[in-house]
């Protein structure tokens, strides 16, 4: 994708104004759970007919009572079979790691229309996915492509300068690399904004999820990495912004939640009403915008490099991060270790095929060779 892909309507067959079939992937989660919310104070637009979890089956069957679903299913594979079995609108995939891939694919072949918030299945499956997917059929519900998305319909594809990712800082925003030596697994996940799983809380501590979220945006949007850049906002307010040509840059502004781009995935185009709480206007707030420490915090540098070289370096990246940071919260390592760590095992990747094959070969590859290095 050489050009900038304005986000247009995808209309799946059998879909339109009338309620909306949906399918959520991952339902136990706080994607999941959230978006059950949102269908839950509007069961005019959505009807829930699929769930699927990693294995809480107690959680499951009591949101299979609640929304009257009758098809569940549990890991990868299930999801996978589930998505295909069932006709459904809207595939909401909430999964979190590259353990998505499978039913991403799945929910595009199905010709559902992708609200996507794992964004490892898009990122490790990179040329696959955008080859299976029709021309708008992925919305992202990541908040930052969200708000980009939204952006975008302020004008045309040649009009768009930049892209600019917003990044809260995590938990250790202003912290030098010399001050993040000693930090432990539970102020990692002392997220000021977010309430986020263990895995993405981690990412947002070291900034892996800004460079995850960097290569997201340039395959959704089309956008040269050189044109995407990263801004540290403390307050999460303002989500992500685009420039444009003529000076112009458009931001999309609302309270951190959740619900609000994932009613918009479910949704889109459309907006739902009431689904978030409006900023006050009324009252005074301050906004900052400050660079991104690229000494402190090499992730969003090593994503783009990861990013330029394509093929399964993505899928290699973001591998060896799941297993050192896995090993990072068993006490095994550092804090700076895991970056350290991904760094090293990309440094050492040779190109693998761009086939699902081939990208799962490479994932194996790369959790081999992370673990190797952080037995050391």
């Amino acid at each position: 994708m050489g050009e900038t892909v304005v986000p247009t309507p995808h209309v799946p067959d059998g879909a339109g104004p009338a309620k909306r079939r949906i399918v959520v992937l991952g339902s136990t989660g706080s994607i999941g759970t959230q978006a059950l919310d949102v269908v839950a104070r509007n069961p005019d637009r959505f009807e829930v007919v699929g769930l699927t979890a990693g294995s809480n089956r107690t959680l499951v069957a009591e949101q299979a009572e609640r929304f009257g679903v009758r098809d569940t299913a549990f890991g990868a594979e299930d999801a996978e079979r589930l998505v295909r079995s069932v006709q459904a609108d809207v595939v909401l995939n909430g999964i979190t790691g590259s353990v998505g891939l499978g039913p991403t694919l799945a929910a595009l072949e199905s010709g559902a229309t992708l609200a996507l918030a794992n964004k490892e299945s898009l990122i490790v499956g990179g040329p696959l996915v955008q080859a299976t997917a029709a021309p708008g059929q992925i919305v992202p519900v990541d908040s930052e492509h969200s708000a980009i998305a939204q952006a975008l319909r302020s004008g045309t594809a040649d009009e768009v300068r930049r892209l600019v990712l917003t990044a809260s800082g995590g938990p250790f925003r202003g912290r030098s690399r010399a001050e993040l030596t000693d930090v432990t697994p539970a102020e990692a996940l002392a997220h000021p904004t977010w309430d986020m799983g263990l895995v993405v809380t981690t990412n947002s501590a070291t900034l892996v999820n800004k460079g995850l979220e960097v290569i997201e945006a340039h395959l959704l949007f089309g956008v040269p990495y050189d044109r995407i850049d990263v801004t540290v906002h403390a307050q999460s307010i303002v989500h992500s912004m685009v420039e444009f040509v003529d000076g112009s840059t458009i931001a999309q502004a609302s309270p951190p939640d959740m619900r609000l781009p994932i009613a918009l995935g479910l949704a889109w185009p459309d907006r739902v009403p009431g689904v978030g709480v409006p900023l006050d206007w009324t009252t005074a707030s301050t906004w900052t915008f400050e660079p991104l420490d690229t000494e402190a915090f090499g992730a969003v540098a090593l994503a783009k490099r990861v990013g330029q070289l394509g093929g399964t370096f993505p899928a290699v990246f973001n591998a060896a991060n799941e297993q050192a940071v896995a090993a990072f919260h068993a006490g095994a390592i550092a804090f700076l270790d895991i970056v350290d760590t991904v760094e090293r095992v990309v440094d050492e990747h040779t190109a693998g095929e761009s086939s699902l094959e081939g990208v799962l070969a490479a994932e194996r590859w790369a959790r081999t060779a992370a673990d190797r290095m952080l037995s050391r």
